[in-house]
């Protein structure tokens, strides 16, 4: 159903012009995800420039009952932002850095602020803002905290959730809530802030953030490291998580199939081995010491690794272009993939010590579902985040792979609550996961959940049909 004409006018009326579009070009780009799989509808896309804007629409839409669907860079992949009606609250002109204080390591930015740009922020000043994801250079960092973001740095720093001090939301009925404090302590009642961190706009619009801040790396150190399997993946993980500690910032697992990916499809991907070898983990060191002895820590990790076998070969990055070079395999997976047809994909966690007995399990299970499937296995290994992903066989119809994903999900996501896992380890919820939320969670978690909602949102406004449904 349309929003009321009333409505509308006056929603533009408090935005204006530049705040305003309903031009079904400009819109389109809006209603869909990115992998294509959601088209949605809505009224008119609004882009409000404050709080105070962003406040006065959202009750507008509160008393019409009009559904109201934040979205930052719409790079999510489960159909979190697709709107299904109302309004789209596109908070990009929301983009300012209100405060950044490096004596506090902290700063303040506004919802719309494009990650990447936060970063440059954080560097310029001397310091590190550490989320780092594939999209920084268009995801925004409402859309980070809303879907609690991981990326190849949790390892070391945590998930979006760990790197929040403090929150500005709009809620429901357009209040809006200043809970903006740079403080590491604070423990006076419940920590409302957590409630709207991997909300996805159900709960309310994020409208600004307290980042944390940590001191710049100035020391690093990046190698690649070739072994048989994954088994030998994690255990070169444990030695260097052991010997390194903190120092260890990224720990990446690659199959060759990725690679072979890369290679053929996408230029900058370079085989940094002379002999082809079945798996691969992308390991990097970090300190804020110059000095730090980085690279002689890692080798020595490496060069043991090698003497007992854990590993075949190893290449340590001499300059920024070669740990940069080493990086593009791994950043290049996503893109590669899109190159050899369809495929059904998997955002999975498991206890980081039972990541190789999953691996091959659920390839075992598939390939016995889908003859000549492509199983293509990556991701954050250090924190146990698996990309359980399928590429189509070769050579057979997309439409009809692609017509196997939820049967597929059902044997990757049982095996998954199985082993104590969870179907959802960084890229949320969306309209895609909803039906996973209701077999995998237990009825007390779901009732919990939806009472919440209940309480904050009674007419059921914000980003309807997502993460709880209704």
């Amino acid at each position: 159903m349309a929003a009321p004409e009333s409505v509308l006018a006056a929603i533009r009326n408090v935005v204006g012009p530049k705040g305003w579009v309903d031009d079904p070009a400009e819109v389109a780009p809006h209603l869909v995800e990115e992998r294509g799989r959601y088209q949605g509808t809505c009224d008119a896309v609004v882009r409000p420039a404050s709080t105070d804007e962003v406040a006065a629409v959202v009750r507008l839409c509160a008393e019409a009952g009009v559904p109201v669907v934040p979205q930052g860079g719409n790079t999510g992949l489960v159909g979190g932002g697709v709107p299904d009606g109302g309004i789209v609250l596109c908070l990009a002109r929301m983009n300012r850095i209100r405060d950044l204080d490096a004596l506090n390591h902290a700063m303040t930015v506004e919802a719309g602020c494009v990650l990447a740009d936060i970063q440059t922020a954080a560097a310029e000043a001397g310091t590190l803002f550490p989320l780092s994801l594939g999209a920084e250079g268009s995801c925004q960092i409402g859309g980070n905290l809303s879907t609690n973001a991981g990326g190849v740095a949790v390892l070391r720093y945590g998930n979006a959730r760990d790197l929040v001090l403090g929150l500005e939301v709009v809620l429901p009925d357009g209040r809006v809530w200043d809970g903006l404090r740079a403080l590491r302590k604070d423990n006076t009642g419940y920590d409302l802030k957590h409630l709207f961190i991997g909300a996805e706009g159900t709960l309310g619009v994020i409208t600004a953030a307290v980042l944390k801040l940590f001191p710049l790396p100035h020391g690093q150190a990046t190698a690649m490291a070739a072994a048989a399997d994954p088994d030998a993946v994690l255990a070169l993980f444990g030695r260097a998580h052991d010997a390194c500690g903190d120092q260890l910032t990224a720990f990446e697992m690659i199959p060759r199939i990725a690679l072979d990916f890369g290679l053929r499809h996408l230029p900058g991907v370079v085989d940094p081995f002379a002999r082809v070898h079945a798996h691969y983990a992308l390991v990097e060191l970090t300190s804020p010491r110059a000095d730090e002895p980085l690279g002689p820590a890692l080798e020595t990790v490496l060069t043991g690794a090698l003497e007992d076998g854990i590993i075949a070969d190893a290449v340590i990055a001499t300059s920024e272009a070669q740990a940069g070079a080493l990086w593009r395999i791994r950043e290049a997976i996503p893109e590669a993939q899109k190159h050899e047809g369809g495929s059904i994909k998997h955002d999975v966690s498991v206890p980081t010590s039972r990541v190789p007995e999953f691996i091959a399990r659920a390839t075992a299970l598939v390939e016995a579902a889908i003859p000549g499937v492509r199983v293509v296995p990556f991701g954050h290994l250090g924190d146990g985040n698996v990309h359980f992903n399928l590429s189509q066989p070769e050579a057979t119809d997309t439409d009809a792979f692609l017509d196997r994903w939820e049967d597929v999900n059902r044997i990757v996501h049982d095996l998954v609550t199985e082993m104590d896992g969870s179907f959802s380890a960084e890229h949320g919820i969306g309209r895609l996961k909803r039906g996973e939320m209701v077999r995998y969670k237990s009825a007390v978690e779901m009732d919990l959940m939806r009472t919440v909602k209940a309480a904050l949102d009674p007419k059921g406004i914000m980003n309807p049909g997502k993460v709880v449904g209704g």
